[in-house]
């Protein structure tokens, strides 16, 4: 495979957590492979969602940010992509700003870590579980309304560190953060997604520039992954018909089976006391169809009633 032709020099904006390091490092690693005489450089940014780590992300603003200040050093030039994990970047990218690059995929499950119990079935009642997210929040209400599903922020370490201290029975977290980590024996169990459905875009990692640096665009394009890509593409779609937000329990997952995109949605009230399923699959061979096969799961969900559940 021919290389496209890289800029004499990339930066990298990335937030400063243990995990936005480790997932900068490694597509700084990947980059400087592929062009030795690239000097590729970091620039570490503390973003509005790092800094305010007392309030759920849902009544601060949501995800986005933990982008936005990566979006300003872009725009002026102190760093030429971001990296992000693709579950935090919002389903409207901002205008100027493209996803030049989706990388493989990592284990997209959630995972189940606690210091006593093996597993959600091994719960007591009342048991304290703690949870960033509304998404986890719901399905784990709904499997069993007794559980105290209570807040949970901060980075990887600090969620552990609150699980060690006993604040939780045990937490819920992203198996893929756990594993880049080193963290992988923290595990007790991981949770099909039968269980918990993931979020849109998890456990992938998503490449920003600004739309008009075709020269980045090109540079980045040998990270894609064409996998994961595809389903990630028709997870955001589905999102974005239904305005999935941080105010909305969502999920997504997308995989190939049989030469098609099986593609799996939920829909829930944060109390768990109403959840919507569907699923479709498609022959998908593009972006586009991919596109069209969550936008079509997104108008099963509107055609049975999804409105009253997230706003739509």
């Amino acid at each position: 495979m021919t290389l496209p032709a890289a800029p004499r020099r990339l930066t990298i904006a990335t937030r400063e957590s243990a995990l936005a390091m480790w997932q900068a490092e490694h597509i700084r690693a990947r980059l400087a492979a592929l062009y030795p005489e690239c000097d590729v450089g970091l620039v570490g940014i503390t973003t509005q969602g790092d800094r305010i780590i007392d309030q759920p992300l849902a009544d601060i603003g949501g995800k986005g940010l933990f982008i936005k200040e990566l979006e300003v050093a872009m725009t002026d030039g102190r760093a030429d992509l971001a990296v992000h994990s693709l579950k935090d970047v919002p389903m409207e990218m901002p205008a100027g700003f493209t996803l030049a690059a989706i990388g493989a995929r990592e284990d997209p499950r959630d995972a189940f870590v606690s210091n006593r119990y093996l597993d959600l079935a091994g719960l007591p009642g009342g048991a304290r579980v703690g949870t960033s997210s509304l998404r986890r929040e719901a399905q784990l209400r709904e499997r069993d309304p007794l559980l105290q599903v209570l807040p949970l922020r901060g980075n990887v370490n600090t969620r552990l560190r609150k699980l060690d201290e006993g604040q939780y029975e045990a937490i819920i977290l992203a198996a893929a953060g756990l594993k880049r980590l080193g963290f992988g024996q923290r595990i007790a169990s991981l949770l099909d997604p039968e269980e918990s459905l993931p979020a849109v875009g998890q456990g992938a990692l998503a490449l920003e520039c600004r739309a008009d640096r075709a020269d980045v665009i090109a540079a980045l394009s040998p990270l894609a992954d064409r996998d994961t890509m595809l389903a990630t593409t028709a997870e955001r779609a589905f999102s974005r018909a239904l305005a999935g937000s941080c105010h909305t329990p969502l999920a997504a997952h997308a995989v190939f089976r049989h030469d098609e995109l099986w593609l799996r949605g939920l829909l829930a009230s944060r109390d768990g006391a109403e959840v919507m399923r569907g699923e479709k699959a498609a022959a998908v061979a593009d972006a586009d169809a991919a596109d069209a096969l969550g936008l079509a799961l997104a108008d099963d969900f509107l055609g049975r009633g999804a409105g009253r559940l997230c706003g739509a």
